[in-house]
């Protein structure tokens, strides 16, 4: 279920950057994704969320839908991640929603809307993965 695989990836990605960040996923499946992620300790000097943290949101819920759709044996690696910041954000938790663009047999592109606790939008990102088969450690 998309919450059992939220709850999969929390646990997974605990040391993780997102995890660092405070990244916590609600919802995860192929075509829907959301997490959300603390303003708190993810500020740049002017008190604002830092665009970086938006970024990584961003590419957590991309990349996670890629490896989602690529299946098991497979996984996703990011190739190209574009953001545009739309306002500031001081406190709060912000939600990131990522919907499928193109889910292709070689790369996923997903949208990523980044909206505040009002429900305004912060950032609007775009993320492509190529999707490929696990290569075995020598």
């Amino acid at each position: 279920t998309p919450q059992a695989t939220a709850d999969w990836i929390n646990e997974a990605g605990a040391q993780t950057l997102a995890g660092r960040l405070g990244i916590t996923f609600v919802e995860a499946s192929v075509d829907r994704l959301v997490a959300t992620m603390p303003v708190a300790g993810n500020h740049q000097l002017y008190g604002m969320l830092h665009g970086g943290a938006s970024v990584t949101l961003a590419e957590s819920l991309g990349s996670i839908g890629a490896a989602l759709h690529a299946g098991d044996g497979h996984i996703a690696v990011g190739v190209d991640i574009n953001a545009t910041h739309h306002r500031a954000v001081r406190s709060g938790l912000v939600t990131g929603v990522a919907t499928p663009l193109a889910l292709g047999r070689s790369t996923a592109t997903y949208e990523v809307v980044i909206t505040d606790e009002t429900g305004q939008r912060v950032c609007t990102s775009r993320i492509t993965c190529a999707l490929r088969g696990r290569r075995r450690r020598a």
